[in-house]
């Protein structure tokens, strides 16, 4: 089943919640971290992944201050789609976003225990610049820091 991808509204927030607690456990965004993205509007892009029958299926948001750089705020697929393509569209849609807003850069981190996510941030052209160390809390799971440098066009 595909999806379609569209902006992030205020109504979309208790679906992503609810991804949040499936992928994250004991590290997910709060409500109000989500209310205080969705108002950034000249600086932030936020989308969902939205499967047939409605139902929010991942999301991903990019804060941008164009033209000096970008940064991936978050990604997430529901467990039960991800392998299906759905993280690499979104993050086209991030990446194509940055590009618009002329942005030379895209960076991010990423838990250093998530394999998966490493490997697609490097498959579509990220490379590791650093780590920091005891980012995720409560964990202390250090974090990949990741760039992408801006096509030519």
């Amino acid at each position: 089943m595909s999806v379609e991808l569209r902006p992030m509204v205020w109504d979309d927030i208790e679906a992503v919640m609810r991804l949040e607690a499936e992928l994250f456990g004991d590290e997910p965004w709060t409500e109000g971290m989500f209310w205080s993205e969705l108002a950034q509007r000249e600086t932030r892009r936020y989308v969902v992944a939205v499967d047939g029958d409605g139902e929010v299926v991942g999301y991903a948001g990019l804060c941008a201050y164009a033209p000096h750089e970008a940064y991936v705020q978050t990604i997430g697929v529901t467990k039960a789609r991800q392998g299906e393509g759905i993280g690499t569209k979104l993050l086209f849609d991030l990446i194509d976003e940055a590009e618009r807003r002329g942005c030379p850069r895209l960076d991010l981190e990423v838990r250093a225990d998530n394999a998966s996510a490493i490997a697609l941030y490097e498959h579509h052209g990220f490379h590791r610049i650093g780590t920091r160390r005891g980012y995720y809390q409560p964990s202390g799971t250090d974090a990949v820091v990741m760039r992408r440098e801006r096509t030519a066009t």
